[in-house]
């Protein structure tokens, strides 16, 4: 136990008095702030380019919407400089309007044209071509506008006045959800959501980022002979977990610091958009229990040490870094796999497959800690996940001690499948 403590120790220490370490433990929460205020600000500072009112509607309906569009277009505070351009012609006189209107596009005269007709009277379809026709925002002022006159033209034949029409439809809905779980209602339904797929997303970088780590410094320690001198003194299964706790250790200690630094900027979020001018939302915090936060951090810990001895056991049967690449093409694929179905799980977390994926031990690290953040799990496919997930651990360290304990003293020749295999049976 002495020597499992003391490679711990030095595995944790190591790493978190480096620079890397500590940079990325830095820039990680600046990071998560970023994609929590950056994308509402920028969000609340989009606003509908200029060229949407430089625009040409062509009217072919002979009723007036074309005049209609374009004051719904340029909004309440309609000005001669704001509002598009509308060119009355007949049906038969479109295909001639619309090439005009190209020409006019090409010299940048003019940013594009609405080509509007019985078809949009009628609400089946209207064209929009231009050198904005990829702009969000622009689009969507021209869509709104154009349901806006759809609506108010349809009100209106029912005999129902402009003003009155639009005091009718203008409906400022705040819509929010809540979760109900067994232990009563808490937090926001969307944040769930959120939290859930931070947590999914967490946990999958981790993995990956601190798996790798583990395999460049088993494959640095095997071509420095420094594993020889280390496996003198210390059991290959003591010097192998105290490198994977080691660097799980790490891995968890920044995970912990970037969970809480996260924490309070989402708790600050409102009065800070609030500050930057920017619109805020109704944003609950889910309630995470001290238990569930336990689980957690048990599953990061079993996931990280189920796929770090694979790592492990990758770094010690190569001899390079393209082999190492090569090695680990079949762990990531894994790891890659499953963050594919975060997302389903996420839409679905109640569903067949969901249920399935927690209990893989391939899967149930990132899957299960993702159900927890956004349904209620039942108790027995909780146990069930982490007794899987515990059995996994323990076959993966016994598939890489061994491997680890042969490939360490091999040099030159890369393993084959084969010989791999063989080394599972050798006697300790």
């Amino acid at each position: 136990m002495a020597k499992l403590w003391a490679i711990i120790k030095r595995e944790y220490l190591e790493r978190v008095r480096s620079k890397w370490f500590l940079i990325g433990t830095f820039f990680g929460p600046i990071f998560f702030g970023a994609i929590i205020i950056v994308p509402a600000l920028l969000a609340s500072r989009t606003k509908t380019t200029s060229d949407v009112y430089n625009s040409v509607i062509i009217d072919a309906t002979s009723t007036g919407f074309g005049e209609r569009l374009a004051t719904a277009i340029a909004g309440d505070k309609a000005e001669p400089n704001r509002t598009p351009t509308v060119r009355v012609v007949a049906p038969g006189e479109l295909a001639k309007a619309e090439s005009t209107a190209t020409a006019e596009v090409m010299k940048k005269t003019r940013s594009g044209y609405l080509v509007v007709d019985q078809r949009t009277v009628a609400g089946e379809a209207v064209r929009y071509a231009g050198r904005n026709a990829t702009a969000v925002a622009d689009m969507s002022r021209i869509r709104s506008a154009v349901r806006e006159t759809i609506l108010a033209s349809r009100l209106e034949k029912e005999g129902l006045d402009r003003s009155r029409t639009k005091a009718l439809t203008f409906i400022p809905l705040d819509f929010s959800t809540e979760r109900i779980t067994e232990r009563g209602r808490g937090g926001s339904g969307m944040a769930s959501v959120i939290f859930g797929f931070a947590i999914g997303f967490l946990l999958y970088m981790s993995i990956v980022l601190y798996g790798q780590t583990i395999m460049s410094g088993v494959l640095e320690e095997k071509t420095t002979r420094v594993a020889e001198v280390v496996m003198a003194s210390v059991p290959t299964d003591t010097l192998l977990m105290g490198k994977v706790l080691g660097v799980g250790a790490v891995g968890l200690t920044q995970q912990v610091i970037w969970i809480a630094t996260s924490y309070l900027m989402l708790k600050a979020r409102a009065p800070l958009m609030a500050k930057l001018g920017a619109p805020t939302t109704n944003f609950a915090l889910p309630d995470i229990t001290l238990a569930a936060g336990l689980l957690f951090l048990l599953f990061f810990m079993l996931g990280f040490i189920f796929y770090s001895c694979l790592y492990a056991a990758a770094g010690a049967s190569v001899n390079s870094e393209q082999e190492a690449r090569q090695a680990s093409s079949p762990l990531m694929i894994m790891i890659i796999s499953t963050g594919v179905f975060i997302q389903p799980v996420l839409l679905n977390p109640t569903g067949t497959m969901a249920k399935v994926l927690s209990i893989v031990p391939i899967s149930s690290p990132i899957i299960m800690p993702i159900r927890m953040a956004v349904t209620g799990v039942p108790p027995i496919e909780m146990a069930a996940s982490l007794i899987a997930l515990a059995l996994g651990c323990m076959g993966a360290l016994w598939v890489a001690s061994r491997i680890y304990r042969v490939g360490l003293l091999m040099y030159g020749k890369r393993p084959t499948m084969r010989e791999m295999g063989r080394w599972l049976s050798y006697s300790r």
